[in-house]
């Protein structure tokens, strides 16, 4: 793996740990605890994680010096494999937003819990989600419910692009609220896989998705 990144100089310990191979994997930088600041991090131990432009909004603001116009970006960003990020940024023109957008959603990385949750499921699988998942933004609600391998992806558009993103496979997905509001949909989605991730999972369910991946 290539450690110069274009001349990247790391500013935060994270970042010189992945520089000097202390840290070689994105499970490995995320289990030291420590932020997440530079997205040349993920460059380095994620190469090639794909992005998808989920809303683009021109927000116009009146200031003392006339009207202000600047677009608001928001980004999804995964390797189809575990590893999802999200974000929203603004800027003056559409292609620093979606760029600002990318960076940030680097940082926002997080580790799917993924599983074969579903009760007609072999244990062990990759294809779903371990458990239920549940998120919320503004007045939306978005519910991930495991399903078994083959079914794909029950789910909108919006939901269905940030579940790819994810590498979730087959989920069934309930939405409540005003899912016409993309940023708050897709910002609930997110929210149900990072809650998903941040319960404990049972020692034995760890031991039997290693198991899988070797």
């Amino acid at each position: 793996m290539s450690r110069d990144n274009n001349g990247w100089e790391p500013r935060t310990r994270l970042g010189r740990m992945v520089q000097n191979g202390d840290v070689t994997s994105m499970d490995h930088a995320l289990e030291t605890g420590l932020p997440l600041k530079e997205p040349q991090i993920v460059d380095q131990l994620l190469p090639g994680l794909d992005d998808e432009v989920l809303d683009i909004n021109m927000v116009q603001r009146m200031t003392d010096s006339g009207r202000r116009v600047k677009f608001r970006c928001v980004v999804a960003v995964g390797n189809r494999d575990g590893y999802l990020g999200y974000a929203e940024a603004r800027d003056d023109q559409v292609g620093g937003a979606i760029q600002k957008a990318i960076e940030v959603a680097k940082l926002n990385i997080i580790k799917v819990d993924r599983g074969s949750g579903s009760w007609e499921d072999r244990a062990g699988g990759l294809n779903s989600l371990s458990r239920k998942a549940e998120g919320k933004a503004g007045s939306v609600t978005v519910k991930v419910i495991p399903a078994p391998q083959g079914l794909g992806l029950a789910a909108a558009e919006t939901v269905r692009n940030i579940l790819e993103l994810a590498g979730v496979q087959d989920a069934w997905t309930k939405s409540d609220g005003n899912t016409r509001t993309t940023v708050n949909l897709a910002k609930a989605t997110y929210n149900a896989l990072m809650n998903a991730s941040q319960s404990r999972t049972p020692r034995r369910a760890r031991e039997i998705r290693q198991e899988v991946r070797e």
